[in-house]
């Protein structure tokens, strides 16, 4: 798709955005990415494996309480063309359902504002 970015162009897009805003939101500096996806040789992805990375955990976790969640997980997405896997859809529904916020954004714009309405809940 000519003229999108890519989910990692989006992403880190995102990280510039949580660093300039890191002190309004001091909890922003723990922020993190989860790498689970991407290509990589079989050895590679064997070792990841065996070292815990699971399929369809979400990219980004930010381990801060607030508005009654444990946290917030969000997967990022192109503005255009990304699709949730079957296994992101598992594993949103458990996480969901042990207590944490988790949002599918299309662009690191939808995540930003993802992020500010959740670090401006009521805890």
């Amino acid at each position: 798709m000519p003229n999108v970015p890519t989910e990692a162009q989006e992403q880190a897009a995102l990280f510039q955005w949580i660093a300039y805003k890191a002190k309004q939101y001091p909890e922003l500096q723990y922020c993190y990415h989860i790498p689970n996806g991407g290509s990589r040789n079989p050895i590679e992805a064997r070792h990841l494996k065996e070292q815990g990375v699971k399929a369809g955990i979400p990219d980004i976790f930010l381990p801060c309480a607030r508005g009654g969640w444990h946290g917030l997980y969000i997967e990022m997405k192109r503005r255009k063309g990304g699709r949730v896997s079957i296994e992101q859809k598992k594993a949103i529904i458990a996480l969901r359902e042990q207590g944490y916020c988790v949002e599918i954004c299309n662009g690191w714009e939808e995540a930003r504002n993802v992020i500010t309405a959740y670090m401006e809940a009521d805890v």
